[in-house]
């Protein structure tokens, strides 16, 4: 059995590399992709924390993650769409060029 230590390293790792790339991308969709990695880690670690629980009979953990995989796939449409149709008005998706609500 895989100690809960090292799935809560991993799920940090994916978290960490989620935060940079999200913070340091300057394209649109790598940002998505960077919040799709730390929700992906927030489920790896709901998890684990199930998995090595004392009442595994419960399926608190497999719902929470289902609900975090139907909202990230409701991100992932939302977000899609908007960069489509920034794209489409502005012919970027460069975040650092879109200044529509600057006055």
């Amino acid at each position: 059995m895989v100690p809960l230590n090292w799935y809560l390293g991993l799920a940090a790792f994916l978290f960490c590399c989620g935060l940079y790339t999200s913070l340091a991308r300057r394209n649109a969709v790598a940002a998505l992709m960077g919040i799709e990695l730390m929700l992906n880690a927030v489920n790896l670690n709901l998890i684990a924390f199930w998995r090595h629980s004392a009442t595994m009979d419960m399926l608190a953990g497999q719902v929470f993650t289902l609900f975090v995989i139907a909202i990230a796939a409701a991100e992932a449409a939302v977000g899609l769409a908007l960069i489509i149709s920034v794209y489409r008005n502005r012919k970027t998706v460069n975040l650092d060029e879109l200044d529509m609500l600057k006055g």
